[in-house]
């Protein structure tokens, strides 16, 4: 590959070549056609204005020729960096374009286990606290076994004692009805027996 510099060095002679050479044939022309009376064709002035020409483009092409070179070349150097900017910065693009296609195709499955994810959390928290409540519900059920049996015993207590209670009054009312004064005189007469013995 050649030099794009080199070949704007080429296209510079190039054109201050050719603009020369315009110029000299457009001095020649205006020359040549300003006298309508006077003779034609060529005259002495004529050459010393073409030679004055070429000399002021000479010296113009001398004088401007490192400065324009540097400037055009300045210019290549400035539009290469940034062409080599405009590559990186495609490159990165493309890049950053080819990862966010990645991702958007990986979207649907990392919602879908997101969604599996929160599914499964649920499914979890559901029998932990399913387990908490027939935990607490067998407790409960325990306690109020306890509650059953202590109020049962209670009342089975209560109820021995009160049937015993009216047991008695009625034996007492029997005993009081029935028992005469002989039936008294043999049970004090046993108990001394008992007593002494």
């Amino acid at each position: 590959m050649k030099n794009p510099c080199s070949r704007g060095k080429q296209g510079l002679w190039a054109a201050i070549m050719v603009g020369t050479l315009v110029m000299l044939l457009a001095g020649g022309a205006l020359a040549s056609s300003g006298e309508e009376h006077g003779p034609k064709g060529w005259v002495a002035t004529d050459t010393y204005r073409v030679m004055n020409f070429a000399v002021l483009a000479i010296g113009l092409f001398l004088i401007l020729r490192k400065p324009v070179a540097n400037a055009l070349g300045e210019r290549i150097k400035g539009i290469r960096e940034q062409l080599s900017e405009l590559e990186e910065k495609k490159t990165a693009a493309e890049k950053s374009l080819a990862e966010y296609n990645e991702r958007l195709s990986m979207l649907d499955s990392e919602a879908q286990q997101i969604v599996a994810g929160y599914v499964q959390q649920g499914q979890d928290a559901k029998k932990r606290i399913l387990a908490e409540a027939q935990e607490a519900a067998a407790k409960f059920e325990e306690q109020a076994k306890r509650n059953i049996e202590s109020e049962f015993k209670q009342a089975k207590l209560q109820l021995q004692t009160e049937v015993l209670e009216k047991s008695l009054a009625q034996a007492e009312a029997l005993i009081k009805g029935n028992i005469t004064t002989d039936d008294q005189e043999k049970l004090v007469d046993e108990y001394l027996e008992k007593v002494v013995a």
